[in-house]
């Protein structure tokens, strides 16, 4: 099996899935998977691994926390012990997820159920495909090269003048592989070091993260607030609803805010004074980094909030060249962290699979996100979407 723990996840599935629980315990969604790479021939054939997919996550639903995984989840400050309690009686459920073969030789799934006992599907049926399609396609992987590229990029980041420079792992949904995740990350350990003097600041990876030692990495993603378009009093005051039932549910914890599920501009409209003197930073996920960096510490002096006390999360098809410019284009103006996904649990000489499962739905009402990078928007209702750019003044370019 490919999955063996129900940990081996991202921390935001837990604490989104705690705010379900606690806020939203009847709301019913639906995700769809998607393949962005752009037409690469034999990339996007999946179709004939299908039963593979399919026998692994059969898998994946007979698994249950274990007593030692609820008490690690249990010592986070910000994880209450109904929760947990919870999780001790919980499974996942083969019959939410449907995954068929296309005619094009491209897959579709699809995963459609209350939202509670769904949200935990995402990460581990994307590190399932990936897996699955990499041992087929890879039989002898050359595990030296992604050792050489890893090595280059550890070197590159110990340059002088970036002791400071911190960065963290965001790579299990499209990992090659959950050993080469591993071998990735006790490397990245040993040689940058962990804590508050090493250049690893941890990993979004729950499991890895307690069997490493390591500190687990989260907050919210797209999917939370995107639920908030159906779940709030009215549409346009999703993200302002989105922000402050996050806000009731950790009083003052995990004060990470997403700004792309309506673009740039509508999130600054609603992040206003008070939002910014709440939330602890804010994150980055499309469109140019450097110019979003700039305008959110704008905002945050027009405000009159000190950048200094903030921070910047940067989680956008980071590679380390990258990284190592936004740090030294914003180093010593804001507080800064990074999280680096497919380029470190990915880079072994072959295309990654630039695949994704999104919220489409939510109480039957169409979902959506409208990024600042076009080609992430996803959305199966066209009459939603252009009533969702009305709604906030969103360009159609955008």
């Amino acid at each position: 099996m490919i999955i063996t723990s129900l940990l081996d996840t991202d921390l935001y599935k837990f604490t989104m899935m705690q705010v379900a629980l606690h806020q939203f315990p009847g709301a019913e969604v639906e995700y769809r998977f998607k393949c962005r790479n752009p037409g690469a021939p034999g990339v996007t054939d999946l179709a004939p691994y299908v039963s593979e997919i399919r026998e692994e996550i059969r898998g994946l639903c007979h698994l249950n926390f274990q007593d030692d995984e609820l008490a690690y989840l249990k010592a986070m400050r910000f994880i209450k012990s109904d929760f947990v309690d919870f999780l001790g009686l919980f499974r996942l459920n083969e019959k939410y997820v449907s995954v068929t073969a296309l005619p094009s030789g491209e897959i579709d799934v699809s995963i459609k159920g209350p939202w509670l006992h769904t949200i935990l599907f995402e990460i581990p049926v994307l590190a399932i495909i990936n897996e699955v399609y990499f041992r087929n396609t890879q039989r002898q992987p050359d595990i030296a090269e992604g050792r050489d590229r890893l090595d280059t990029k550890i070197g590159q980041l110990q340059a002088r003048g970036l002791r400071q420079l911190r960065i963290a792992d965001y790579g299990t949904r499209r990992r090659f592989g959950k050993a080469w995740h591993e071998e990735v990350l006790c490397t990245l350990a040993s040689r940058l070091g962990t804590g508050h003097s090493g250049q690893l600041a941890g990993t979004s990876n729950v499991l890895f993260a307690m069997r490493l030692g390591l500190t687990p990495l989260g907050t919210l993603a797209h999917e939370y607030l995107q639920a908030c378009q159906a779940l709030g009093p009215r549409l346009r005051d999703s993200q302002v609803f989105g922000l402050e039932s996050w806000a009731r549910e950790y009083r003052g914890d995990l004060g990470i805010a997403l700004s792309d599920v309506y673009g740039m501009s509508a999130f600054l409209r609603d992040f206003d004074l008070y939002f910014c003197k709440l939330f602890d930073g804010t994150r980055h996920d499309s469109g140019d980094p450097f110019q979003w960096g700039e305008r959110m510490l704008a905002h945050y002096m027009k405000n009159r909030v000190d950048p200094k006390t903030k921070t910047l999360i940067f989680s956008d098809a980071l590679t380390v060249p990258r990284t190592i410019a936004l740090y030294q284009q914003f180093k010593g103006r804001c507080h800064l962290a990074f999280g680096i996904g497919t380029n470190l649990t990915n880079d072994l000489g072959y295309e990654p699979l630039q695949i994704v499962i999104k919220m489409v739905r939510c109480n039957g009402q169409p979902v959506a996100k409208l990024s600042d990078t076009p080609s992430k928007n996803m959305c199966d209702d066209e009459k939603y979407l252009a009533y969702l750019r009305q709604v906030f003044d969103i360009p159609t370019a955008a």
